[in-house]
């Protein structure tokens, strides 16, 4: 009987699950909805047990289709959403919703913290996408809630927990919260004791760890007719790297998703980087990665398409952008409609077009749209060469790698070589092979992506469009010092 693995990944709209042979080749793929609760401004929550709810639907669905018919499923593993909290009491129950990765209510806390460790804190930078000011957040607006908390986890950490009942977090996504040092993959309890957070930290565990087994009644439930072992996994961006086979020194991804991700790996080798790059263990022992954030990276596409190409798709809308010369004639746009992350860790700056002429037409606006985005993820991978890391080469997926005009532009702006993968499944295929690896299918997660990862088409560089874009990125780079005060203004006369 062929035997297989899941990959399960906790996104922020859907549950995805992947099914996967020894081959790498994928079974079958289903997905699953979920519900986002945005109450106030700047709020955003997901309900944990409506996560599990939804990951049942989507095994039972895998496991019941005709590509598992004698199929094994020996093993399972998860990708997630990361820095989301949740909070559990000592039933083992959540005191309430998640507080997710893009919720922003924390300035405050952020603010507090800076004032005891300044800038950053665990080789990251303070932000409110992090896991600890949304736990001071809750101490301070919902102590009769804080009181009961026995230990906190992140998203798929509590999947894992309602499929095995084992409490424990993986390095990849610890390395997310603040409060893990990863010079010495331990938690700072000191860091923690000076905010009165209590010892509520779960046990750390490495990604390919098996962590325990589906239990009977759910494998009962779920229709998994053998024993299913359960793996750690990893946060989505450590997850989403494996997946696209990006594990070595030298090599960076590029992840075109609602945000963007530059990601940058790096070997036994801990670095303090500044202008808000995040550095994170990843999911293989003894190795790290840089990364950089654009917030509104496909977001902004989809606000594009939504105000003003309502009634064309998303490859005519890139058809239109390619059909416009090298820097849209003249016209810039800045990527800020939901803040910015890396460099300038600002939530509170907007997006703007600057140039705008009665010359310009929609597809100027697309390219802008398409340049602007671009620009600002290589503003991250600028910072990680300046701090003397080489890349060679850069791996994209999501968006960014289903236009070959996307990706031609990439290689022209990066200046370097940009792979495209055969087949792309993200986050998914990333924790689908920690399983197979945990399984001992293979010696090492090397061998793994040289049997799962085949690179389909590489685009090189222009150097002449490079020089162009170099000059046009320029003039990007100002742009956010022009307009933030002006943004500030604009802000407090339209509340």
């Amino acid at each position: 009987m062929e035997e297989v693995v899941l990959g399960i990944d906790l996104g922020t709209s859907a549950i995805k699950i992947i099914a996967v042979n020894r081959q790498g080749e994928v079974l079958e793929t289903v997905s699953e909805p979920l519900k986002l609760f945005q109450e106030q401004p700047g709020y955003s929550e997901q309900d944990p047990n409506e996560w599990f709810q939804a990951t049942k639907r989507g095994v039972k669905r895998i496991i019941s289709s005709n590509a598992l018919k004698n199929k094994a499923v020996k093993g399972l593993s998860f990708s997630g959403q990361m820095h989301g909290l949740v909070v559990l009491n000592k039933e083992g129950q959540p005191l309430r919703n998640a507080i997710l990765w893009n919720d922003t209510r924390n300035s405050e806390q952020c603010r507090q913290i800076k004032e005891v460790y300044g800038e950053r804190l665990n080789y990251n930078p303070i932000l409110e996408g992090f896991t600890l000011p949304k736990m001071l957040w809750v101490q301070q607006h919902e102590p009769e809630i804080w009181e009961q908390v026995n230990v906190f986890m992140l998203p798929k950490d509590y999947l894992r927990y309602c499929l095995t009942n084992q409490i424990n977090m993986e390095y990849s996504d610890a390395a997310s919260t603040l409060l893990l040092n990863p010079k010495t993959n331990l938690w700072t309890k000191d860091v923690g004791s000076i905010f009165n957070i209590p010892d509520i930290y779960p046990s750390l565990v490495n990604s390919h760890e098996c962590v325990g087994y589906v239990s009977e009644l759910l494998a009962d439930e779920l229709g998994l007719k053998h024993q299913v072992a359960v793996f750690a996994g990893g946060g989505d961006n450590a997850c989403g790297a494996i997946g696209a086979g990006v594990i070595n020194d030298k090599e960076a991804l590029c992840s075109i998703g609602t945000s963007g991700v530059v990601l940058n790996v790096e070997h036994n080798h801990v670095t303090e980087y500044d202008q808000n790059l995040h550095f994170f263990n990843h999911s293989i022992p003894n190795t790290y990665y840089a990364m950089g954030v654009t917030l509104a990276a496909g977001y902004s596409l989809n606000w594009l398409k939504t105000t003003f190409f309502e009634n064309d798709s998303f490859a005519q809308i890139l058809d239109s952008a390619e059909s416009a010369k090298l820097g849209a004639n003249g016209l810039l746009f800045a990527p800020y409609l939901a803040g910015e992350r890396t460099p300038h860790g600002d939530a509170y700056i907007r997006g703007s077009f600057i140039g705008i002429s009665g010359q310009h037409k929609k597809a100027d606006f697309a390219r802008a749209v398409i340049e602007g985005i671009t620009y600002s993820l290589y503003d991250s991978i600028k910072i990680m060469r300046e701090a003397g890391h080489e890349i060679n080469s850069i791996t994209s997926i999501g968006g960014g790698a289903k236009s070959k005009f996307w990706l031609q532009l990439q290689a022209d702006v990066f200046n370097m070589k940009v792979k495209k993968l055969k087949h792309e499944e993200g986050p998914s295929m990333g924790a689908a092979m920690l399983a197979a690896y945990g399984l001992g299918w293979f010696e090492s997660v090397a061998d793994c992506v040289e049997t799962f990862i085949k690179v389909e088409e590489v685009f090189k560089p222009n150097a002449e469009n490079h020089k162009r874009y170099e000059q046009f990125h320029n003039v990007y780079q100002r742009v956010y010092k022009q307009t933030k005060e002006l943004t500030k203004e604009l802000l407090a006369i339209t509340k």
